[in-house]
């Protein structure tokens, strides 16, 4: 995708925010298929590496290919798993995930985005195709709306706000969860308090309780790490 990158991601700003229909289901079924022939031909879930470079190809044939990231926007940060570009409209950030937190498989990956959704469609994320960071490295390419105007909210208000919507603190507030996810890096500069007073999660981590996330967000942060 090159020289209709502008047009497709102007038509792409008046869809709907994705839960996990469109573009979002048809990569996940994608992926969930080269899963599913892996597991049965070599007894293995372990297939991330081949599932990111066969979704690289379907995303060039499904024209959700962006050749150019900066085509996205201007380069702001990189976090753990982010490269964020301010997009150039003004009013959406463009992440390029890097599935840092998917460990085996991409599963993960893809259950998060509509969890995500699900729990603060205020900063929902559209899932807009595939590019390449600066690394090189292959990555989902999620839109946000832009916060202004905003704080970082205090550990006690993101506490509070948690227990709110139904979550409670695990393992020294290291994440929240209700019995169904768990939300992990839910730190002040990830959570914002609009001028609205509306609580903002914009970059958390979240896996289905009981699947190891705990120890996946161990093994792949880097703030984790630090606290070492």
């Amino acid at each position: 995708m090159d020289g209709d990158t502008t047009e497709r991601l102007s038509q792409e700003s008046q869809c709907p925010k994705d839960g996990f229909h469109g573009l979002l289901a048809r990569a996940s079924a994608f992926a969930g298929g080269v899963l599913s022939s892996i597991q049965a031909l070599a007894g293995t879930t372990a297939c991330k590496g081949v599932q990111i470079a066969r979704l690289k190809d379907w995303a060039k044939e499904n024209d959700c290919w962006f050749e150019d990231s900066e085509s996205l926007g201007v380069f702001s940060d990189r976090g753990s798993e982010n490269e964020v570009y301010m997009a150039y409209d003004g009013v959406h950030v463009y992440k390029l995930n890097d599935f840092r937190y998917s460990d085996d498989n991409l599963t993960p990956f893809f259950e998060r985005i509509p969890a995500h959704n699900q729990y603060f469609p205020d900063c929902a994320y559209d899932f807009i195709g595939f590019s390449q960071n600066r690394e090189g490295k292959v990555c989902a390419v999620l839109r946000q709306q832009l916060v202004v105007n905003a704080r970082e909210a205090t550990p006690e208000e993101i506490k509070a706000e948690f227990e709110r919507i139904g979550f409670h603190a695990e393992d020294n507030g290291e994440y929240f969860t209700n019995g169904i996810h768990d939300i992990f890096d839910a730190v002040p500069n990830n959570v914002l308090v609009g001028d609205d007073c509306n609580f903002y999660f914009i970059d958390t981590i979240i896996f289905k309780s009981d699947t190891d996330g705990l120890d996946t967000y161990k093994k792949y942060s880097p703030n984790y790490s630090k606290k070492e």
